[in-house]
């Protein structure tokens, strides 16, 4: 009940102050497993994500979110599990694997997950290769993957820090891609590459960006 009044709340607020657009929502299956897979630019992405599908998604988050003390670290708590994230672990060893395995759970209960290929946000602007665990929770489970683009939200919220700005923001959802044909194959890194990147291709499609080959995080480390 919590999760549905936030939602009323939050939608209510965005419509008024961002007056989102969004395009090809009817795309999105209205029950069953499903995988949301777009573009990573700033912190909000996930909330509008979240406000904007009707159904709820569930999506991973760092643990810390979850852990701050006093009153704000158990406001901050509720607030982002309410919204749909789970804290896991994504700084330990086995941080991947763990992540992994949650998005595997939502979906094989029938959940709408969201997930960011990229691994981590665009440090500027632009989109980076898409890692192969959205390859491998298609292929495991064999959830349709619905792609989307967040455009906009970087002026939102510039440098994902900050108060939020008012400025237009369009989510766009592309025509689900099943990878049925590669059932039993999730352990073939070039399949997994392939499916990654047909995802990828239809984000790029989507949201416009510049496409980079290389990964986010060593383009942020550099």
């Amino acid at each position: 009940m919590s999760r549905i009044l936030l939602k009323a709340f939050l939608g209510f607020v965005m419509r008024v102050l961002f007056r989102p657009k969004v395009e090809g929502a009817e795309r999105i299956p209205g029950s069953g497993p499903v995988i949301l897979a777009g573009n990573h630019v700033t912190f909000i992405d996930s909330l509008f994500l979240t406000l904007i599908v009707k159904r709820p998604v569930f999506f991973i988050g760092k643990d810390e979110y979850v852990k701050g003390k006093g009153l704000k670290g158990r406001l901050m708590a509720w607030f982002f599990t309410t919204a749909g994230m789970i804290p896991v672990d994504r700084d330990g060893g086995h941080g991947g694997v763990a992540a992994l395995m949650t998005g595997r759970r939502v979906l094989e209960e029938g959940h709408a997950f969201g997930i960011y290929p990229e691994g981590t946000r665009s440090p500027d602007g632009r989109l980076y290769r898409g890692r192969t665990g959205i390859a491998r929770l298609a292929l495991m489970t064999g959830a349709p993957v619905v792609p989307f683009a967040m455009i906009g939200t970087d002026k939102v919220q510039p440098g994902g820090k900050g108060r939020p700005h008012l400025a237009p923001v369009t989510c766009r959802f592309g025509e689900p891609l099943d990878f049925s044909r590669y059932e039993g194959m999730d352990r073939d890194r070039y399949v997994l590459r392939a499916v990654t990147d047909e995802v990828m291709s239809d984000v790029m499609r989507l949201s416009g960006q510049e496409y980079v080959d290389m990964y986010a995080t060593k383009a942020r480390a550099a």
